[in-house]
């Protein structure tokens, strides 16, 4: 049996232990629980032992599950790659998009929020390795659609993500990090504010910590296995 609030007590300490390692306060780092093909009562069990946000990445399960567990005091994240057909859904049920990577993906979300909900939080999905085989803008792109999309009704710009390539050591996870972390000073330079880098995950989370992150994915350390398909 797969004990979720003991995973959750587990994980915040490592957290913890990371960033009073990175001379940061412990209480700038949110851990996101990934509930991804996880059950309801695990969700319920980690909303018990008091976590909030919780990341789906698929836009029907993720709306089932808000519905299912139907509490206002939750927090729910979209991180998977957003078609924009799905945008209105995503618009109206979710408070957070990690993963805008075009204009009009913006645009459709800022024109089918609510105007009876707060913003819409959303980050911008960073390609920082150039993998064909993930979403997301290039590093060279950031500026000109943060522009773009910082001044859209409904929807508030809070910063930058990115899924970096795998890689095993400690240095080397840093650097996709610290790229992110740039390109969130630049755009603060030029007036745009940012206060989120989405970044890290079980394998390299003390390594995005290290370079700023302010919200850390994590799914099965929490949940454990997931579910099959």
């Amino acid at each position: 049996m797969i004990r979720v609030t003991e995973n959750l007590r587990e994980i915040r300490d490592l957290l913890a232990k990371a960033a009073a390692d990175a001379s940061r306060d412990p209480a700038s780092v949110k851990l996101l629980a990934v509930s991804k093909r996880q059950t309801i009562s695990a969700i319920y069990e980690a909303a018990a032992a008091g976590q909030i946000d919780f990341g789906e990445n698929q836009v029907v399960e993720g709306l089932e599950k808000i519905r299912a567990v139907a509490d206002s005091s939750l927090k729910w994240h979209f991180i998977g790659h957003l078609q924009t057909n799905k945008t209105k859904v995503v618009a109206e049920h979710f408070d957070w998009v990690h993963s805008v990577d075009r204009l009009k993906t913006a645009e459709r979300l800022s024109r089918q929020r609510p105007a009876s909900l707060d913003d819409l939080n959303i980050c911008l999905q960073v390609n920082v390795d150039d993998e064909t085989s993930k979403s997301g803008i290039t590093v060279t792109d950031v500026a000109d659609l943060a522009k773009r999309v910082v001044g859209l009704p409904r929807i508030r710009l809070r910063g930058l993500m990115c899924l970096p390539a795998i890689r095993d050591d400690f240095e080397s996870q840093r650097k996709p990090f610290a790229c992110l972390r740039r390109l969130a000073d630049q755009l603060r330079a030029s007036g745009i504010p940012t206060d989120t880098l989405s970044m890290g995950m079980s394998g390299d989370y003390r390594a995005a910590i290290f370079e700023g992150a302010t919200i850390v994915r994590i799914g099965t350390a929490v949940f454990g296995p997931r579910n099959a398909t």
